[in-house]
Parts: structure tokens; sequence; C-alpha cells
């Protein structure tokens, strides 16, 4: 079994910056796919980044060249910078074997923005 535990959310100003990390314990040594999903009240649960064990990464459109994924080992961290209020959200960290990115959740971090 894996455990995801999220941090660094919080409330934030339009345009500000807030770094999310998610720490991965337990069977690690089977997790290849970390990400980050959103969920807005009201809306679906949304993919916002993802990186696979080799680095590659992916973004939704609507956070390319605002938001970085990166991992260290069991964590992954999302940097998120020039933050909008659409992108208020509770977020969610991920992680799957091999070909999978959703086998494992963490309980999730509020992100708001707002002034």
């Amino acid at each position: 079994q894996v455990q995801l535990v999220e941090s660094g959310g919080g409330l934030v100003q339009p345009g500000g910056s807030l770094r999310l990390s998610c720490e991965a314990s337990g069977t690690i040594f089977f997790v290849a796919n970390m990400g980050w999903s959103r969920q807005a009240p009201g809306k679906q649960r949304e993919l916002v980044a993802s990186i696979t064990d080799g680095g590659s990464t992916g973004y939704a459109g609507s956070v390319q060249g605002r938001f970085t994924i990166s991992r260290d080992k069991n964590i992954v961290y999302l940097q998120m910078n020039r933050l909008e209020p659409e992108d208020t959200a509770v977020y969610y960290c991920s992680a799957g074997r091999t070909g999978r990115l959703y086998d494992y959740w963490g309980q999730g971090t509020q992100v708001t923005v707002s002034s």
C-alpha cells in the first residue's frame, strides 16, 4: 500500500505563488507515475499535471506556462505561479504503477486564490 500526504496549500492573492508537496510512503517501489489533480466546488476533478519516473511531464492547457511539476524520489512538487481565482480548488496528489496514475490518492489540500 502507498500513502500520499500533501502539504503547502493556503490562501494567496491573485498573481501570487504557492508550492505544493506530496510525499509518498509505504510500498513506493511500485510507484511509477505521480500527478496533481484539482476539484473546484461544483466541478469535476481534473488532472493538472503529471510526471513519470523518467521525468516526462504533462500539463493541462489552463496551467501550461504557470505551473511546474517536479519530483525528487518519493516527493512530488507543484510550483504554481501567477495564480488566478480560477485556480481555487482542492488539490489532490495521485500515484500509480507503470501506465497508471490513479492507483493511490492523497487527502487533498485547499488552495484559495482571492484578494
